[in-house]
Order: structure tokens, then sequence, then C-alpha cells
């Protein structure tokens, strides 16, 4: 199996599932409500792990009762967690979670342990990092950390994935070692592709978008568009994958399932348009069932949906 360092958060969620969104001041009751692992690093590393990747992660962790619930969540999956250390007097990261019937979502995320995941976290992995075939990390990481993954990761020769969800302001030195940077609609705007394009704008015109910032931005983009699929350039070209169509019971975490997914299939060597392929059906699997992680395929049902979909 090919090697992946999965640099990143680890949160504990807890969801409540509601009818609608309350509106300011307002208090409304939920119909479910449930605790589980989350965390853009610990979502992407499993759903990468799932997928047949060879998993390094690294994260931090507090020293409360939600790092046991994290720490059961790693055993329960079989992801090695080696590389995930306490921080003595933090509390574990927490993401509050609300779930609409629409299946959409809002969250609010407190860093906690996340935030002790510093450069000097980056210097003390760097053999592991220069090892690898793929390191991936995300925009929950604090900004100096995310910039020396990146400088780590250009002198190792290490490609280098960078999911900036959420768009926190890196340098252009950093977001020029991704390949691919990975963003979606919101984030993509946020940091230069296609400003002036609407979330429903053609899939054409994101795809285009993504093409006009490759050598420039990043070295290749990803932009993930949600049920209808994602859109990728290189420097060999630009791709539009579409997804299938799912009724859609929760969304949270398919992003999250989709750039894991990605990252397996690079780390072991597939071409960007094929991974993407892969990428889009592992989310479009995701949302068909609640939960973060609960809702993630393995290898086989991911890659037998993945060979379905069609590059446009």
């Amino acid at each position: 199996m090919s090697r992946l360092v999965v640099l990143g958060s680890v949160n504990v969620d807890a969801t409540s599932y509601v009818d609608a969104f309350p509106e300011p001041g307002e208090t409304i009751h939920s119909h479910d409500y449930r605790m589980s692992l989350g965390g853009k690093g610990a979502n992407q590393a499993i759903a990468a792990h799932l997928c047949g990747a060879d998993v390094a992660f690294v994260a931090r962790l507090g020293d409360d009762a939600a790092a046991e619930v994290a720490r059961a969540a790693f055993a329960r999956f079989g992801l090695p967690a080696e590389g995930v250390a306490t921080v003595p007097g933090s509390p574990t990261g927490v993401a509050q979670i609300t779930v609409a019937a629409t299946g959409e979502n809002t969250i609010v995320v407190t860093a906690g342990a996340n935030a002790a995941v510093g450069p000097d976290v980056v210097a003390a992995d760097a053999e592991r990092i220069a090892a690898a075939d793929v390191v991936l990390t995300q925009g929950e990481l604090p900004v100096a950390t995310i910039e020396a993954l990146a400088r780590a990761c250009d002198d190792a020769a290490t490609r280098f994935v960078l999911n900036l969800a959420p768009p926190v302001g890196v340098t252009a030195d950093a977001t020029s070692v991704a390949d691919p940077l990975v963003v979606n609609v919101h984030e993509a705007r946020a940091v230069g592709i296609g400003r002036t394009l609407a979330d429903d704008a053609d899939v054409d015109a994101w795809r285009d978008a993504a093409a006009s910032v490759v050598d420039d931005l990043a070295r290749s983009v990803v932009v993930t568009l949600g049920a209808r699929g994602a859109v990728a350039a290189d420097a060999d070209g630009a791709w539009a994958v579409a997804a299938p169509e799912v009724d859609a019971v929760d969304t949270t975490g398919a992003g999250d399932a989709a750039t894991g997914a990605l990252a397996a299939m690079l780390a072991e060597g597939r071409a960007l348009p094929d991974a993407v392929r892969v990428a889009v059906a592992a989310g479009a699997i995701a949302v068909g069932s609640r939960g973060t992680v609960d809702s993630y395929a393995g290898r086989a049902d991911v890659l037998a949906l993945a060979d379905r979909l069609e590059l446009g």
C-alpha cells in the first residue's frame, strides 16, 4: 500500500437533527442527536484508510472524555493513531452541528487541542513527511502549520494536497505547492477561483475557472460542486465529473469523504482525473446516510460506483 500522511484536526461532533434551522433568538426541539468522531483531519484520514491507503495520522487530542470518544473511533475503524498525542490541560476539539430536514447543515467548531498542532509538529515529523507519497492537510490547523508543511513537502518533493477548508489566509507560496488545492465553491471564490461565478453557475464555467489558476495559484485544482460533482484541472487539462443522483440525508462530512478518497488514489499513483472520479463517488455515498465517518464506504463500493462515472 502507498503511504499517505494526514496532518489534521480531530473534533468530536455533537449533532442535532431538526426540521429547519432556528432563527436568531429562537429555541427549537431536535428530533434526534448523536455524538461521533469528526474534524476534517480525522474524517479524511478514515476515508482514505477505508479506500485502501496506508495512512499515518498526525493530530492532537485533549485530556478529557471527548478524547476517549475519538480514540475509540480510531480503534473501531482500524486507523493507526501512533501520531496522535495528548495535550495536557487542553480540551479536545468539538463541533456543534445542526442538520435540517433538507440535509443541509450548520457547524460551529471549537479548536481545542487542534491549536497545538504547530510548526514544531511538522519539524518533528520531517522524516515521515519526506518518506510519504502524499501529504494531506486542511484549513482547520493554524496557518503557520500549513505553511510549514507546504515548505517541508516542497523541500522533500512530496506531493502536497491542501484542502483549504475553511479558506484561511495562507501565503501564495503555500498554495503554490498544493497539488491539488481542494476547495468547494464558497472556498474557491475566497481564494480567487471563479470570484464572479454563482454557486449554481454552469459546470463548464467552474471547470474553466479552475483551469485558469493552474500554475499560478496552485499546481492543480479541484473544486467540489456538491450534488453536481466536481471539476479538476492541472497542467495536462481540465475535467468535470458529474455526481450520480442520490437521496441526500446528511451532507455533513461528504466533502471530507471525497478529499480523503482523492488523496488515497493520488497516493497509489492514479492520475488526477481518475482520482476525482473516485472522490465524487465517495462523497455521493456519504450523503446517503446520517453521520460523518459512519456514512463512509469501503474501497470496493467506492470504486464500483466510480467506474460508472464519466469525465466531461
